[in-house]
């Protein structure tokens, strides 16, 4: 027999068998290792909170298990939830870790005013967005400019939020929702006439698509109104994709959707310039949108406003502002599906103010003037600014060591001294939300109830002349004289240097909005008012969102 086909030798069995001993050996440590190392790091994580010490200027730590992610998953679910309770345990101030960074959180209405009435120099609002508004308004506008910049640029846009120009825009947004219900297919059963059927429709994307018709009929102009229906609508979802919370804790991730956003953010960009362009050789026309009040201002430095920064305000003012508006016409419209007697006291508001004589169902224009005398509506609008602000959290970088006011947390101590130090590098959160609906300061607080903007005497309307402060001192940022409202426990619309200008645009859009459907339709949702769904950047409701409407009237 030769030795090819001879017996296998025992020194080569037994190495066959030690190598192959020797690799699952291998996999099995691979293994352990692989499960181990996760377990170590949670038990090493558990270990420093509960046994290293801590400085005793650092606010209370809230325990979580997993190194990195920190409280990042009940924070992210429902950050109203988590508030409560981490104030019940550990107070109005205490720090949390969110995915790596360190989060101090400042609650209540003193709170508010740390973190939104501190010097931009030390809490800085750049440092703590700029990564996430850049991709998708653009360069040197917003946050990706030093604040006296920005507060510069604020100032112009205020230039186009005049009276003359809300004036002539109630009108323009009367019509955009009367064609909306006479072209959508989500409209379809009121668009047969009849006053017996009912439809439904989506609030969310109905809200969404009014809010970007109407803002574009108004402040954008006419260009970009005559392009929603082009390719511009696609644009403006693929820019709006890049704009969500994995955007804000991860602003570089080589996904797909990401390469959209800075697609999208050049041709919306290029889309603007193009039209600046044709309006600075005198084409085109715009008395009362906000490129004719943009296009000749300048810096205090005397440098001209250019072209990319004004479509990059455009821009900011789109999504921004989009955001924010379809998010509360929508829970104002499912809450007034909800409640049948408010419904019905906003559609006689209606008839009483513009409601011709003789003829049910016909109603005179909307105009500016009748908007700001309409205490129903009004409340309507306060009340889900309330309930359902758009931000449920504000944040600030921490660019140096700064102490929290002992009037707001201080460490306990024997002597009753110390003060709390909020480390260079951190960042400290404002919640208006917590603010608006503690129970200790609103009366059945999570109730949607607008008649307690009816009591001139009661919490909120005191709330709100203590945000609006209109006898008070005024301070300017940089933008014109306004309110600081930082200590009000009611801050629809933020507070300090960062105040959204654009609230009176806000009222107007969506008072007259809700104002033209109540006129037209009648609403009932057999579902109930959604909970909140905080997996957004701004507020929005949880599906099943359908609203059940019937058309009021024949034409």
């Amino acid at each position: 027999m030769n030795s090819s086909s001879g017996p296998i030798s025992l020194p080569d069995t037994w190495s066959g068998y030690l190598a192959q001993a020797q690799e699952i050996a291998s996999t099995r440590v691979f293994l352990l290792t692989v499960i181990n190392i996760p377990l170590l790091a949670i038990v090493l994580n558990v270990l420093w909170q509960l046994i290293v010490p801590r400085s005793k200027t650092d606010p209370p730590l809230v325990f979580h298990w997993i190194p990195f992610v920190g409280s990042a998953i009940e924070y992210g679910n429902d950050p109203m939830k988590f508030f409560t309770t981490c104030q019940a345990k550990y107070g109005n101030v205490f720090t949390f870790v969110l995915l790596g960074r360190k989060v101090t959180v400042c609650l209540g209405p003193k709170g508010n005013n740390f973190v939104l009435g501190g010097k931009s120099t030390v809490l800085n609002a750049e440092d703590a967005y700029t990564h996430l508004t850049t991709p998708v308004f653009g360069r040197d506008v917003v946050y990706d400019v030093p604040n006296e910049i920005f507060m510069e640029q604020k100032k112009f846009v205020k230039v186009g939020l005049s009276t003359e120009n809300f004036r002539a825009y109630v009108g323009m947004i009367e019509q955009e929702v009367e064609d909306f219900l006479a072209n959508d297919p989500s409209f379809s059963i009121y668009q047969q006439n009849d006053i017996i059927p009912w439809g439904k429709f989506e609030t969310v994307k109905v809200l969404s698509e009014i809010t970007i018709l109407t803002a574009s009929r108004t402040l954008q102009g006419s260009e970009v109104r005559e392009s929603i229906d082009t390719g511009f609508a696609q644009t403006y979802t693929d820019l709006d994709g890049g704009f969500t919370p994995i955007n804000f804790m991860f602003p570089n991730l080589p996904l797909e959707s990401y390469r959209k956003r800075d697609r999208a953010q050049k041709k919306m960009s290029d889309f603007f310039v193009k039209f600046i362009k044709k309006r600075r050789a005198g084409e085109g026309s715009g008395q009362h949108d906000m490129i004719a009040a943009l296009i000749n201002q300048k810096y205090r430095s005397g440098k001209t406003l250019k072209d990319h920064e004004i479509a990059h305000i455009m821009i900011a003012l789109l999504m921004a502002g989009q955001h924010t508006s379809s998010a509360t016409g929508s829970w104002a419209l499912l809450h007034v599906a909800d409640r049948e007697d408010i419904a019905e006291a906003l559609y006689q508001e209606q008839v009483k103010h513009f409601g011709i004589e003789g003829q049910p169902g016909k109603f005179r224009p909307l105009t500016y003037e009748d908007l700001r005398d309409l205490p129903v509506l009004d409340s309507v609008i306060r009340e889900t600014l309330r309930v359902h602000p758009p931000i449920h959290s504000i944040m600030r970088a921490v660019r140096d060591d700064v102490p929290i006011p002992p009037t707001l947390a201080a460490p306990s101590s024997k002597s009753g001294n110390g003060t709390y130090i909020v480390p260079k590098g951190h960042v400290v959160l404002a919640s208006p939300l917590y603010g608006q609906m503690d129970p200790q300061i609103w009366k059945n607080a999570s109730k949607w109830e607008p008649s307690r903007w009816n009591d001139p005497e009661g919490v909120a309307m005191s709330a709100l002349k203590e945000y609006t402060d209109e006898g008070g001192e005024k301070i300017d940022f940089g933008f014109g004289a306004v309110s600081k409202g930082t200590d009000s426990p009611y801050q629809p619309f933020g507070a300090g240097r960062h105040r959204c200008i654009g609230e009176q645009f806000a009222y107007l859009q969506l008072g007259t909005i809700i104002s033209t459907l109540i006129r037209k339709l009648e609403f009932k949702i057999p579902t109930g008012v959604p909970e909140h769904n905080y997996h957004t950047m701004i507020t929005m409701p949880k599906t099943p969102r359908d609203i059940h409407y019937r058309r009021r009237h024949f034409d």
